[in-house]
């Protein structure tokens, strides 16, 4: 709960940090666009503490696009406001950014909706998807949000309603890819372990207690002859080894899966120290 105050006190002083530099970079632009661009920025940051003072894993791919953009936007405004303005709002903006996609707010937005006595840790984004898919996802979700609606203010009628017609249902289909990364748990919840990953697995696998031989950290290293679900992740890799071979839905392409059966799952976590202390509170072998 601290990281997550932390998270919600960087968001809230916003304005005030950043408020001026990116007053002072639209302070130049036109009437209509500039006004339409504050109201944008107004909607942004109150999209973005919506979803940190109630998290839930929509709030999470929410806070993955608006903190971002954020930062972008302090970096923008870096050649049209004072130079000591320019810093309080890079370092601001990157200080609520990094607080809002920390571990234990994506945490907190999964557990949001936990059932009965369970705990979610969310795994990592693949690294593989970090390098460029994500950073695109987000650049076309707020460029098909923006982009239109502020041509329609600078009088570009034309341009801004074809592009406003096509970006919104563009940012739409993006943005529900890239939630397809929120609901990415492994869960302890009483009867033992349950994988849940849309991205690898055609549906959630419980692995009950008495079939967990244990549970331990693993390097970036592949296991030999592991169900291995990090997708390139390097670090953070937990691994299950099961006292027998268990069935899992492997994910193959969109709409389908194939049955996978194995001894040992690999996946990579975001808190991989907290699952395992977790574990041996709830008395599950851990090595």
């Amino acid at each position: 709960m601290f990281w997550l105050w932390c998270a919600r006190v960087a968001w809230v002083l916003l304005p005030v940090t950043a408020g001026g530099a990116l007053a002072d970079a639209i302070s130049g632009w036109p009437v209509g666009p500039s006004r339409t661009a504050t109201v944008m920025l107004w909607i942004a940051w109150s999209v973005g503490l919506l979803a940190l003072l109630a998290p839930r894993p929509v709030g999470c791919t929410l806070l993955r696009v608006v903190a971002p953009v954020a930062v972008v936007c302090a970096v923008g405004s870096i050649t049209s406001a004072t130079t000591a303005s320019s810093i309080v709002a890079v370092a601001s903006t990157v200080a609520a950014a990094a607080l809002a996609l920390s571990a234990p707010v994506v945490t907190a937005a999964g557990n949001a909706l936990a059932y009965g006595d369970e705990q979610r840790f969310p795994l990592r984004i693949p690294t593989v998807l970090l390098l460029g898919p994500v950073p695109l996802a987000v650049a076309a979700i707020a460029a098909g949000v923006t982009v239109g609606p502020l041509l329609l203010a600078d009088a570009d009628i034309l341009a801004g309603a074809v592009l406003t017609a096509a970006g919104l249902p563009l940012a739409f289909f993006v943005f529900r890819a890239l939630h397809a990364l929120s609901p990415r748990w492994l869960v302890i919840v009483p009867a033992g372990l349950t994988f849940v990953d849309p991205l690898t697995l055609g549906e959630p696998t419980l692995v009950r207690r008495e079939e967990i031989e244990g549970v331990a950290r693993v390097p970036a290293a592949p296991v030999q002859g592991a169900l291995d679900l990090r997708l390139g992740t390097i670090v953070g890799g937990v691994v299950v080894a099961l006292t027998e071979p268990v069935p899992f839905a492997r994910r193959r392409g969109r709409s389908r899966a194939d049955l996978v059966e194995t001894r040992i799952v690999v996946v990579a976590l975001a808190r991989p120290g907290v699952l395992l202390a977790l574990a041996r509170s709830r008395r599950l072998k851990t090595r």
